[in-house]
């Protein structure tokens, strides 16, 4: 592995990490607003996705440890899973300011 491809990949995996701590952030900024207006049901659609997180950072390390013939496979994979995390908490961010 070159240095150039080293420091690529370092660059993917902080930016992705990125996205991930600010998808998180406003997972736990919705989480606190719809606990204080008692809103049962985004309380249990943030419940549900509050697991998410501990597979993508999950996927996220083994992306980290992933050899050169499975990274490409683990970086898609994963850049799915955080596209599909900040689809949900968009949604979820849509629902609680519309009410």
């Amino acid at each position: 592995m070159t240095m150039d491809t080293t420091v690529a990949k370092h660059a993917v995996l902080d930016k992705l990490q990125a996205q991930i701590s600010t998808a998180e952030a406003k997972l736990n900024t919705l989480k606190a607003r719809a606990e204080t207006a008692k809103a049962n049901a985004e309380i249990k659609a943030i419940a549900e996705l509050l697991p998410k997180t501990l597979v993508i950072q999950r996927k996220l390390h083994e992306l980290k440890e992933a050899g050169v013939d499975r990274w490409e496979q683990a970086k898609t994979n994963l850049e799915t899973q955080i596209a599909e995390f900040e689809k949900a908490v968009k949604e979820l961010e849509s629902k609680l300011h519309s009410h």
